[in-house]
């Protein structure tokens, strides 16, 4: 049994893959953005899911979310599932927050990040993580080819600690849309499997539908990956150290 905190659980994917864990037997921490966002998940925490809440938007919202997962222990493995498609937010909650909270929770041994497809579209220019770029506004690709590059990096800086980007499809989730063309039902098993399954896959991998598929170029250059990594903590103030 895994004991998982899911990040933007309060619905689609993410409420979904905290009832698939609580389906296996497994523990689910659920993040939600608000303590109003609960009440959207009354039924999984009645069966026992634990919250933790924080805007992940901000910096001081992310800290909150890493300080209450440690306050609670225990945690096997996180799953970055929250996410937004475009707006000002897009570099805060799709890259600097599961930068943060890979950083800062205290013992996962997986983590597990939401990539795309679209990351292939991505601009290989860490620079954009500059907060006086302003110029040059980060996009959804962009940010999704930074979070694959980071999951592929962590396994160099955390010998031991197992990693994965996962492309969940386009499926009908809020963000998503109601005419997206693939299976919602199908949309976390993937996350699932590599949060929680015996010997999942190589660690620094990238996935779609329970395949291991071929990134972006640059996600397996070294160099870059480092240059994402530097950005992150020139951006954040806090550096992602051995464990």
């Amino acid at each position: 049994m895994a004991r998982v905190l899911v990040t933007g659980a309060a619905t689609g994917l993410g409420r979904n893959t905290v009832a698939a864990l609580l389906d296996d037997g497994h523990e689910a921490v659920l993040h939600a953005r608000h303590p109003g966002r609960l009440t959207d998940v009354r039924d999984l925490l009645d069966r026992g899911a634990l919250p933790v809440t924080g805007d992940l938007a901000t910096h001081e919202g992310t800290l909150s979310v890493a300080e209450q997962a440690n306050t609670l222990g225990g945690i096997d493995a996180v799953i970055h599932n929250a996410g937004v498609y475009d707006g000002p937010d897009t570099l805060a909650v799709n890259v600097l927050a599961p930068y943060l909270l890979t950083c800062l929770i205290a013992g996962p041994g997986r983590h597990v990040y939401l990539s795309s497809s679209m990351h292939t579209g991505g601009h290989a220019d860490a620079g954009l993580i500059d907060s006086r770029r302003e110029d040059a506004p980060l996009g959804y690709s962009d940010s999704k080819l930074f979070v694959t590059a980071l999951a592929a990096a962590l396994p160099r800086h955390r010998p031991g600690v197992h990693s994965f980007a996962v492309d969940p499809g386009w499926v009908p989730t809020r963000m998503g849309g109601p005419s997206a063309p693939d299976d919602l039902a199908l949309g976390h098993v993937t996350q699932l499997h590599l949060a929680t399954a015996s010997g999942p896959g190589a660690t620094g991998s990238y996935w779609h539908h329970q395949r291991q598929q071929t990134p972006h170029p640059a996600v397996r250059d070294e160099s870059f990956q480092d240059a994402v990594l530097d950005a992150l903590a020139q951006r954040t103030g806090i550096t992602l150290t051995p464990r």
